[in-house]
Order: structure tokens, then sequence, then C-alpha cells
């Protein structure tokens, strides 16, 4: 493309967490139930610019591999990242406790990183609540004390997949010094705040 990535975002966390779901139904708008799980070899690699207010960022977005065997290649892409989307899943207590891992790495090496909590298959849950093993309120209350932000989201129905990266911009041009926005051929997504920030799955439930 020859575009400029502003933000480098990593996406890490358990295999079977739905990194690769995430991003296919933030890139391409799509959700392939039918498809066998496939583990993701390294990372897959995708960008978007984002409008934030009168502001063009792009998000440059590494897919990592969720099996521990690739964990030290993770770390490799990991470095220099802006902001890391921690994803775990909802039906899955083991794939929050191993989102934690993660977390500790990024405290450890890359500090400035800004941290997303993100809970995946939240259609499951709202179908069956008896299927949620990660309780909202526990999940909300780490986030407090690592200063990170919390998104419920569901990649078959898009539930906060767009809201999540939006946030992810908009805190970057908030730090940030950037340009005014100008055209290039990047993929661009226009989004607006979320109204609704303190219903269940909310679009931002950070303190």
């Amino acid at each position: 493309m020859g575009s400029k990535v502003d933000v480098k975002v990593v996406l890490l966390g358990k295999e079977y967490s739905g990194k690769t779901s995430l991003v296919e139904r933030y890139l391409h708008h799509r959700f392939n139930e039918s498809v066998p799980y496939q583990n993701t070899i390294g990372a897959a690699f995708g960008a978007n610019k984002v409008i934030v207010g009168n502001k063009s960022v792009t998000l440059g977005i590494w897919d990592t591999a969720g099996s521990e065997r690739y964990e030290a290649m993770s770390r490799i892409y990991y470095r220099g990242a802006k902001g890391a989307v921690v994803c775990y899943d909802l039906t899955n207590k083991s794939s929050y406790e191993r989102a934690k891992f993660w977390v500790n790495e990024l405290k450890t090496y890359e500090s400035n990183c800004k941290i997303y909590l993100c809970g995946t298959k939240l259609d499951i849950v709202q179908d069956d609540k008896k299927l949620r093993r990660v309780d909202y309120h526990t999940t909300t209350d780490y986030a407090d004390e690592i200063n990170a932000k919390v998104f419920e989201t569901s990649s078959k129905t898009g539930h906060n997949v767009e809201e999540l990266f939006f946030e992810v911009a908009k805190d970057y041009a908030k730090d940030e010094q950037i340009p005014e926005n100008n055209s290039n051929d990047v993929q661009t997504l226009h989004l607006q705040d979320s109204k609704d920030k303190n219903a269940e799955g909310c679009a931002f439930c950070g303190r």
C-alpha cells in the first residue's frame, strides 16, 4: 500500500481465544463459522485507517500465534507496540488466566504500551449465561489495577469490535501530534464514540 502505519497494535492471548476472528471481523467484516480452526503461525498483519475527529490514524495490527510453543516469537511482534489487545474467551477461565501472563509480559518489557482487555465470544454467553466463566466485574477490577480498558466482543455479531479498535486509535490521537486527515489508499473506517458506556459488554468499560 505504501502507507505509513501510525500505531503498531498487537493481539495477544491463548490459542482458541478468538484473536484471528476478531481481526477478520474488523478488517474484512466477516466471520467464518464453518471454517475449521487453524493455528496462527508466527503472526499475520493487516492495516486500517481510522478517522478520529479531524485526524487520520492508521492502525497496523499484528495477530500473533496463541500456542505456547510460539511464545518467544510473539515477543518479537509486541516490541514497540503502542497498543496491545489481550484476548480471552469468556467461556474459558484458563484463557483469562493466560491473558494475565501477557499483561505481565507487557508491563515488564513494553511498559508504555496501552493495554485493552478483550473478552471474546460474547454472543455465546448472552445466549446462555451459564456458559460464562469469566466474571465481568472481576475483569474490570483487574483492569483498574493495571490501568487497562475492557471490551467484551463478539466476532460473530460484530458487537464492540469496531468500537474496540476505535478506542485504540482515539487514545493514540489524544496522546500524539498527528496531522489532519489526508487521503490515502488504506481502508478507511469512520466511527463515533459509543453513547452507552455502562451496559454489560459495553464499548468501553475501564475506569
